[in-house]
């Protein structure tokens, strides 16, 4: 994680999806353990990685700590507005934003607009010199990083003038002194590249989003304010140059002041286009004088990667047009303090791998023939090679590649299939086998082994004619649910069937065992243990029938005897004998 340069990565929300390699147009990406981090001496900030992170990983560096600080010491802070500031905030009046940010602290609110201006007045006296050749302009600090990184030779045609912004703190440093604090608030990333590089011109910069932070913070709604009489743009309210922040309308500015109608103005917006246009450019037509605004985000600064992109893109456009005035003629521009800047190259090595390397990388992606190289941009790279110079570079993991990860996947998943003692198959819902392994060609004869081994998998082959219970895998595609049959009977063999959904509805899955020899033990053991137990009841019943019997014999005897004893006794106490009365 580095914090100190504008956009970073937050590694444990990184969810290695490698959206962001896809969608940077220099690929100033680096991923490693399965983390993409941003490489600062590759990037220009453009802020494509920051918009397309599906889980915020990318973030921008949030300098509202910084701004605090600054606000807290005594050297006035004068705020530098871009003036896309009119699409961001649509229901707010310049008079309530200017209070707000004054509520916040700032000494004074001026318009960047104001150093566009300036700008555009200086290039219009360039292109009137009539000098044929090719400009390029330099208001957008990313377009002007990425052309002197990755179009290095055509550095020197970018116009010898710093950009609005860096002219508007020459401005106000001019009209408030030199030992004010300026802080640029707007919709760009690279922004904070300029402060950082510049900090004797700009101290800070801040995105929309921060300050709106700012502004929750301390709970300030500037749509509910109400503004004072000087809370008003210093030291005036801009003009033509509030255009700046739409596609053409820098050109639509130069235009109005330069009195040269031999140029051929043209504007590009987006990194992709740039190179599109100038890649490879090398021959100018000598009598041309050609001017193109570059723009690194499509269709201007209104589409910035710090606006909120909540309304289309038109009335976006229409919001700053909307607010934008033009002079009755056009005015001398200009500004005690100097605005001429350079822009050097600062070419990006390219990369040069060996050939063997660059196939020795390609074999470690299990790619050995042209056939196997199938460019499919999952990686994020254009082509299969231009990976493999980014594994070079140590830019890249083979993970990252899709098609080595379903082949990787699929071995495992042989592997596994073949080292399974029972048969397994996998089943689309066309009742069309997708993979079988060769235990389950075995179970249902030597024309279907045949058949395997003919063709290893059976991809494609019609289960209904192998399985004769195929209907059971019918009614787990239907219902979606598993099905388990421990013994199945199909003539005179018993199976043991588990048939499972992978994606239910789509695929699904069987392991199939034959279970007759095992059913047939089975049933030879329960019939000894049934012997076993009819002979234990026997044997149990016998004892029993002949305990019945002594049991009765005995009562018998007892019986009898007691009936003797019982006579007995009578006979011996009879009182009523005639002899012994006599």
């Amino acid at each position: 994680m580095n914090h100190t340069y504008p956009v970073y990565t937050i590694e444990a929300e990184c969810q290695d999806c490698y959206k962001c390699v896809r969608h940077c147009p220099v690929k100033a990406i680096r991923v490693r353990d399965g983390h993409a981090a941003v490489l600062p001496e590759l990037c220009v900030a453009c802020g494509k990685c920051v918009e397309v992170c599906p889980v915020k990983a990318k973030q921008v560096r949030n300098d509202t700590g910084r701004l605090k600080r600054l606000l807290a010491e005594p050297a006035p802070v004068y705020a530098s507005l871009a003036p896309s500031w009119v699409s961001e905030f649509k229901n707010v009046t310049p008079g309530q934003l200017i209070r707000a940010l004054k509520l916040l602290g700032f000494a004074g609110v001026s318009e960047t607009a104001l150093g566009a201006q300036l700008v555009s007045a200086q290039v219009a006296g360039e292109l009137d010199g009539g000098k044929p050749g090719l400009l390029l302009s330099s208001a957008c600090p990313t377009a002007v990083d990425y052309i002197r990184k990755y179009i290095p030779r055509l550095a020197s045609n970018i116009t010898p003038v710093g950009s609005p912004l860096m002219a508007h703190c020459r401005l106000l440093r001019d009209t408030f002194g030199n030992d004010i604090r300026v802080v640029f608030v707007g919709p760009c990333i690279s922004k904070k590249n300029e402060a950082d590089r510049n900090p004797a011109l700009l101290n800070l910069a801040i995105t929309y989003p921060e300050l709106k932070q700012l502004l929750r913070e301390n709970k300030i709604e500037p749509e509910r304010l109400t503004p004072e009489e000087d809370d008003r743009f210093i030291p005036e309210t801009a003009e033509e140059g509030a255009q700046y922040p739409v596609e053409g309308g820098m050109n639509d500015t130069i235009q109005f002041q330069s009195r040269n109608k031999r140029v051929h103005y043209f504007t590009l917006t987006g990194l992709d286009n740039l190179k599109l246009a100038l890649d490879g450019l090398d021959d100018i037509p000598e009598d041309e004088i050609i001017f193109i605004e570059t723009l690194a985000c499509p269709g201007g600064c209104v589409h910035g990667p710090c606006t909120e992109h909540d309304s289309p893109g038109l009335l976006e456009r229409l919001r700053v047009l909307g607010k934008t005035r033009y002079p009755a003629a056009p005015k001398r521009r200009e500004t005690a303090g100097e605005i001429a800047a350079a822009f050097p190259e600062d070419a990006v090595p390219a990369p040069t791998p060996g050939a063997a390397d660059v196939q020795a990388a390609l074999r470690s992606i299990g790619k050995t023939t042209p056939e196997d190289e199938l460019n499919c941009d999952g990686c994020g790279y254009d082509t299969c090679r231009n990976f493999a110079q980014a594994l070079i570079a140590g830019h890249a993991e083979p993970s990252m590649c899709v098609s080595y990860l379903k082949k990787q996947a699929q071995k495992k998943a042989n592997a596994l299939l073949r080292s399974m003692s029972s048969g397994a198959v996998i089943v689309d819902k066309k009742m069309q086998i997708i993979e079988c392994n060769r235990n389950f060609a075995k179970l249902f004869g030597e024309e279907i082994l045949d058949a395997f081994d003919a063709c290893p998998g059976m991809a494609g082959a019609d289960l209904t004619r192998i399985v004769p219970f195929a209907n059971l895998f019918e009614s787990s595609l239907q219902s979606g649910r598993d099905i388990r049959r421990d013994s199945l009977k199909v003539g005179k063999r018993l199976f043991s069937v588990n048939i499972f959904n992978i994606d239910p509805g789509e695929v699904i899955g069987g392991v199939v065992f034959d279970v007759t020899k095992t059913e047939l033990r089975r049933e030879q053991i329960a019939a000894r243990a049934r012997e076993v137990i009819d002979r234990n009841i026997a044997t149990v019943q016998e004892i029993a029938c002949r305990l019945g019997e002594q049991m009765a014999d005995t009562e018998l005897l007892l019986r009898s005897i007691a009936d003797d004893y019982a006579d007995d006794r009578d006979l011996m106490s009879d009182p009523k004998d005639p002899e012994q009365e006599k």
